[in-house]
């Protein structure tokens, strides 16, 4: 069995690989592609965030007087899934908790991962459940990357993003990697115009983010539209140098606080799970069209 899969219905077609269970081509019926292909500047496509999203101090979780390597963003997206189903518009992938995983996180858990294609739409439904005794605290989080520019020979100050609502709540940004003080939000009313700039001091976070859409477009109307549930926060990254993508990452957890090192189970904004209970996210996404569409990748 191939470490990958090809998923297609409409005109758009996805194919995710095992490793990660991670989303690594996103293409439109004309074989352009959306995703960021890994190039040097960043070698992931469309990470998961689990059981960690962001940082803790000193990469090390605490928990019940033991301390545990983990280090930014968690290790399911090192982990190779197991494939659960695949079919022509779909497939599910599954990773459990093992001697490996225990010794970086004590808790039993199930974590699947669905991609669906339908009517030119693609749907990326999470779930995490604990399978363990007791209360299982995690943060869970999506990481897909998109070309930016979103076509050809387009200037990237003259992308956008449109937001379903407006976002009047103050933003967030990284010191060393953990969570900062507020400091007031670049979004005006529903729109961030996007520039290189913003992302000079690391990623653009919005915690309990208004909106559950946001409209990413080209000026030529070339646009993604985004959705997602279960998600309770908004990351915006590209490198701080400079790189051709853009993140829009859905999160339910972040980093740590830069003031707070202590027990896990009492980190701030961590969801706890419930002993045979369940949580859900989901993403998705859409292409529109406008003047002209991103070229196939050489080879593709």
């Amino acid at each position: 069995m191939t470490d990958r899969h090809r998923i297609a219905g409409g005109a758009l077609s996805a194919t995710i690989q095992a490793a990660g269970a991670e989303l690594v081509s996103l293409r439109d019926g004309g074989g352009g592609e959306y995703l960021w292909q890994a190039g040097p500047a960043w070698r992931r496509h469309a990470p998961l965030l689990f059981p960690i999203v962001g940082r803790l101090p000193g990469d090390t979780l605490r928990h019940a007087g033991k301390s545990y390597r983990m280090t930014q963003h968690g290790f399911a997206r090192d982990r190779r899934f197991a494939w659960a189903s695949r079919e022509a518009d779909r497939c599910r992938l599954r990773l459990v908790d093992d001697a490996e995983s225990r010794a970086l996180y004590p808790f039993a858990f199930a974590l699947e991962v669905e991609y669906r294609i339908t009517g030119g739409r693609l749907a990326v439904r999470s779930q995490i459940a604990n399978t363990g005794s007791v209360p299982l605290p995690c943060s869970f989080g999506a990481h897909p990357a998109f070309r930016w520019p979103l076509v050809e020979g387009a200037a990237k100050d003259a992308h956008r993003l449109t937001f379903a609502h407006e976002e009047t709540g103050p933003s967030l940004r990284l010191e060393g990697g953990l969570l900062g003080y507020p400091e007031p939000n670049p979004v005006t009313g529903r729109e961030l115009a996007l520039n290189e700039a913003l992302f000079e001091r690391d990623a653009l976070i919005l915690p309990g983010v208004a909106s559950r859409a946001v409209r990413y477009a080209a000026p030529d109307g070339t646009a993604l539209l985004m959705e997602w549930e279960g998600y309770t926060d908004l990351g915006l990254w590209s490198k701080p140098e400079g790189a051709d993508f853009l993140c829009i990452e859905p999160w339910s957890g972040m980093s740590s606080p830069k003031a707070w090192d202590g027990e896990f189970n009492d980190k701030p904004d961590i969801m706890h799970i419930a002993p045979n209970a369940q949580r859900s996210f989901q993403w998705s996404m859409e292409i529109k069209h406008g003047g002209s569409a991103p070229k196939p990748p050489p080879g593709g």
